[in-house]
């Protein structure tokens, strides 16, 4: 059966997604269409905090895009030399917080050694990191995207744990969407499924998608990549048929699988 994958291609991936190929080894042909745009923004800013580990008390990433400005920062050969040399080193000796296995897998390609990798959220994150951290530390330096939830920011605050957050890009809907919502409709017609994998991607698609599945909207499946979007979701009055155990190709995939049977 179809499924339409509201989601962007993996960084810097060659190959096919995870996401089409686990899918596909259930049986299903997935279709991926890009929903967000990404502009880079204070990569100075951003270089100058990651040259100076010494002010900070660790890094949290929650997002594959802000793993990707810090390379972008070290792009320079100088810079990566140095980095090598002894920053990432530095940074080594601090904690360095992620959510998720795609930001984990792109922080280790950097030379950092991430930690809560299976957290798979920022609330279960968040929990972490006040379990492991003082309030008397310099504050962990947060490099973050525009459409962050404050979440993580809210619970480390009122634990007292300090934080310094920058935003290192800004989210946009992709130029193309509606245009590629249309001509998937009217190529593969009504998909048996629609996967969510982020709050923006239920707000800048869902009216698009209901518009042109009609009177069919009832017969989807809807899916999400986990409770966040899934919350998205059922505020907007989706009935979500089901939401992946953890944040992977894997258990999306078998969520999807078991619910289209």
């Amino acid at each position: 059966m179809n499924v339409l994958l509201l989601k962007e291609p993996r960084e810097g991936d060659s190959g096919p997604d995870p996401y089409i190929k686990e899918l596909a080894s259930h049986g299903h042909k997935a279709t991926l269409i890009p929903v967000l745009s990404f502009k880079f923004v204070s990569l100075n800013t951003l270089t100058d905090k990651l040259f100076q580990p010494e002010k900070h008390g660790g890094l949290i990433f929650t997002s594959p895009r802000a793993v990707e400005a810090v390379r972008m920062c070290l792009e320079a050969e100088e810079r990566r030399e140095e980095w090598d040399k002894w920053v990432k080193d530095k940074w080594n000796t601090k904690s360095v917080y992620v959510v998720g296995k795609a930001t984990a897998a792109l922080v280790k390609a950097l030379g950092l050694n991430p930690l809560g990798e299976d957290t798979g959220t920022a609330e279960v994150l968040s929990r972490v990191i006040i379990e492991r951290e003082d309030t008397n530390i310099p504050p962990l330096f947060f490099p973050c995207g525009s459409i962050k939830r404050e979440v993580l920011p809210t619970a480390l605050k009122e634990n007292g744990v300090p934080l310094e957050t920058l935003t290192v890009y800004q989210t946009a809907e992709h130029p193309d969407l509606e245009k590629n919502l249309r001509n998937y409709f009217a190529e593969q017609g009504v998909p048996a499924s629609v996967a969510f994998f982020s709050p923006s991607g239920v707000k800048f698609c869902l009216d698009v998608v209901r518009r042109l599945s009609g009177e069919a909207l009832p017969q989807i499946k809807f899916a999400a990549i986990g409770p966040t979007t899934q919350d998205a979701m059922t505020a907007e009055g989706l009935c979500v048929s089901c939401a992946a155990e953890k944040p992977t190709a894997e258990h999306l995939a078998a969520a999807i699988a078991k619910t289209l049977q």
